[in-house]
């Protein structure tokens, strides 16, 4: 758990309980579900009608309490220009095609050619935009650089802006693999609509609200049956469904509708840091969000309950997915590795390191392995190839823990030194100077580096004990 760099920490600081939320699937999830769940949750609705006017993209929230299955739920609708859009059985009565269970403007998939029309076509993607009595012209839809222009210059926090954006890159991920196009020529007609848009912002800063280290989610319930898209029916989940929930636990309850949403499953995909039964919590306050139909029976809603941890390490450290790319050289020039090694660390590798190996013929070789984000994983597999004269690189994913980490500046008779201070759960476990302002003065002042790294632990020391 980070804390202010004005919070001093020793050894002697006692275990400080972690603030989470749970985000409770049961019946899927969208993204005005999880409005409701926020502001039902204690989250001030002012807080999401601010970011909402911060966008200046004509739209505004009405919020209601509705009734799901005996449930009480707050409902969240979009209202762009005065008008709210048509509900999803309304438009099916109606003779529109129409299978969502949720979000009355969210549809199965997003797709790159879909158009922004008020009933002008008869699958689920050409609706995004129907709203009572509108009647709307062709409207091509807004790339992500466009999205994020209009995030960029939104009154938001940093941190709200940066959750958003990578929401989008999500989805935008998703389609450009079903695609088979470049993220930059993904056009998201549906998802780049207002509605959709305040959905994602919203959820980027109702979840910063609710002040919470962790989001914890449940596994899935994705539903069933089938939905028409753009380029057929599809069974349920749609495709970019399928896509971003690559490594996420889902199940269907057996209801022939679609219960989770592809902004819904970026939402989760993005906030969660894990998935797993209900975690062990004291728990402080809950709340619902209500989708748009209502099953007898089986409540239309997501639950999100925030409470604190204390017991479990994975609910003390932060928790992310690397991937390992690994390869087998045996006949490089030593020379070179380290060459290799400095620029896969430039281009953004999260570690690099060799271990010596006996290879085939008996031959002495060199195990390279680079850790790195998933999406880094592709570039730095093309400089190992290029750099090195292995003939195949390994690549698989793999769950990391991090303890939390903060700099402090500590002075010595040469200067400063930045110290890495890591801690779990408010206690400290780790504490090192910094290598390279370490080197830096060492060679700068011609001394000894043990001396220098030596001086600078004995000042951090000093510095932990002042009162």
């Amino acid at each position: 758990m980070g804390l202010a760099n004005d919070q001093r920490l020793t050894t002697k600081d006692r275990f400080i309980p972690m603030r989470i939320a749970y985000i409770d699937c049961f019946s899927g999830m969208s993204g005005d579900m999880f409005l409701g769940a926020l502001i039902d949750a204690g989250v001030s609705p002012e807080v999401l009608e601010n970011a909402v006017a911060a966008l200046d993209v004509g739209a505004r929230l009405e919020i209601t309490k509705v009734n799901r299955s005996g449930i009480t739920a707050t409902k969240v609708d979009v209202l762009v220009n005065g008008q709210k859009e048509i509900p999803s059985e309304m438009v099916a009565a109606s003779g529109h095609e129409h299978s969502h269970a949720h979000e009355h403007h969210e549809h199965d998939e997003h797709h790159a050619h879909t158009h922004v029309e008020a009933h002008a076509h008869s699958d689920t993607h050409s609706q995004p935009s129907s709203r009572a009595g509108a009647s709307a012209p062709h409207v091509h839809g807004r790339s992500l650089k466009e999205i994020k222009a209009i995030i960029g210059k939104a009154q938001l926090s940093e941190h709200a802006k940066q959750t958003a954006i990578r929401i989008f890159e999500a989805l935008g991920a998703a389609e450009s693999k079903i695609h088979n196009m470049d993220i930059g020529s993904v056009h998201f007609h549906e998802v780049g609509a207002v509605d959709a848009m305040v959905d994602i912002v919203g959820a980027a800063v109702g979840a910063e609200a609710l002040g919470v280290g962790e989001f914890v989610c449940s596994p899935l319930n994705v539903g069933g049956g089938t939905v028409k898209c753009a380029h057929g029916v599809f069974p349920v989940p749609a495709p970019a469904t399928v896509e971003l929930l690559a490594g996420a636990p889902v199940y269907s309850s057996g209801m022939q509708v679609e219960l989770l949403t592809p902004t819904g499953a970026a939402i989760v995909k993005t906030l969660a840091t894990r998935f797993g039964a209900f975690p062990e919590m004291k728990i402080e306050k809950s709340g619902y969000g209500a989708g748009t139909r209502d099953f007898p029976g089986n409540p239309n809603v997501v639950r999100l309950v925030v409470g604190e941890s204390a017991a479990s390490l994975t609910a003390k450290t932060a928790q992310d997915t690397v991937s390992v790319v690994e390869a087998n050289l045996d006949d490089l020039n030593p020379q070179v590795f380290g060459y290799v090694m400095d620029r896969l660390l430039s281009e953004g590798a999260l570690d690099v390191f060799g271990m010596p190996v006996q290879m085939k013929k008996n031959r002495p070789g060199t195990l390279l392995t680079v850790l790195c984000k998933p999406e880094d994983a592709a570039k730095l597999t093309q400089i190992i190839f290029a750099e090195t004269t292995t003939l195949g690189v390994r690549r698989r994913e793999e769950q990391r823990q991090t303890l939390a980490r903060r700099w402090v500046s500590v002075p010595t008779p040469w200067g400063d030194v930045r110290m890495k201070v890591a801690s779990l759960n408010g206690t400290i476990t780790n504490y090192a100077p910094e290598y390279e302002d370490c080197r830096r003065i060492a060679s700068e002042r011609h001394l000894p580096l043990k001396t220098v790294m030596q001086e600078a632990t004995t000042a951090y020391l000093r510095k932990s004990e002042k009162p």
